[in-house]
């Protein structure tokens, strides 16, 4: 990993691999991240010094991952419904935002990204949107694309050109409930489904979407835009020298090449 100032490093909370017990991230965000200006850095479980990783980062990418969030973070029973939880994904994601924002650094939450922030700014989730969402839309599969509207005050509408709705690819089956502290509604899908959520502070780049913009920038501009500004947030609180707020120790880095 090359820290150059032209080039902010973004790291990236990436899928935890049972398996292998370790993060793992694919090559879609990377190329994404890369496309826009930024050096990506996936942090991951290993030896090393999770407090220097962290603050030698511009900004944060909180990709998706093949769980869901554990109910008693946010203070429900768990349902049915919910079944594979990651312990370590939880407390990556937890560790990462808990440094974001006090030092104030860009975050884009993705997916299981955007529901983590939703929950660590005392949120709550929809546990299973076919049984809590009547007449839901197809959002888990893979292959879904549905719709997406967004709200005529929201950076999202400002970086679409004035376009209010457009088509996203979908694979969650949990979603924003209720909306944590600082965020607000950026886009939803027509059956209701929060799609998107934005932090409602102008001097904090704060960005969560339930779509997943890493298979479609090529395709979609405002994917890539999303990236983008990411990466310009980044590299703007960098050349303002942002002070950095320490954390503790716990997960560590691996760079993402």
């Amino acid at each position: 990993m090359v820290n150059c100032p032209g080039n902010p490093v973004i790291g990236l909370v990436g899928r935890w691999d049972e398996e292998k017990q370790e993060f793992t991230v694919a090559d879609d965000y990377l190329r994404a991240v890369k496309a826009a200006g930024g050096v990506p850095a996936l942090l991951s479980q290993g030896p090393g010094a999770w407090e220097e990783a962290v603050c030698r980062m511009d900004g944060f990418l909180l990709c998706g991952n093949a769980s869901d969030i554990a109910p008693t973070r946010y203070g429900q029973p768990r349902h049915p419904r919910t079944e594979t939880i990651h312990v370590k994904r939880d407390a990556a994601d937890w560790r990462v935002l808990e440094h974001a924002f006090d030092a104030r650094k860009p975050v884009l939450g993705i997916c299981f990204g955007m529901q983590s922030l939703n929950v660590y700014l005392g949120g709550t989730l929809l546990q299973h949107i076919p049984e809590q969402v009547p007449g839901a839309l197809e959002h888990e599969s893979r292959e879904a694309e549905h719709a997406i509207l967004l709200d005529a005050g929201s950076r999202l509408a400002e970086w679409a050109g004035g376009i209010r709705e457009l088509r996203v690819n979908s694979r969650h089956h949990q979603s924003p409930d209720r909306i944590g502290n600082g965020l607000r509604v950026a886009a939803r899908a027509p059956d209701g489904v929060l799609e998107a959520l934005e932090g409602d502070g102008a001097d904090h780049f704060v960005i969560g979407v339930a779509w997943h913009p890493e298979r479609i920038w090529e395709r979609e501009a405002l994917s890539a835009r999303l990236f983008q500004e990411l990466v310009s947030a980044a590299k703007k609180r960098r050349s303002d020298g942002g002070n950095v707020s320490p954390v503790g120790t716990h997960s560590m880095i691996g760079t993402a090449q």
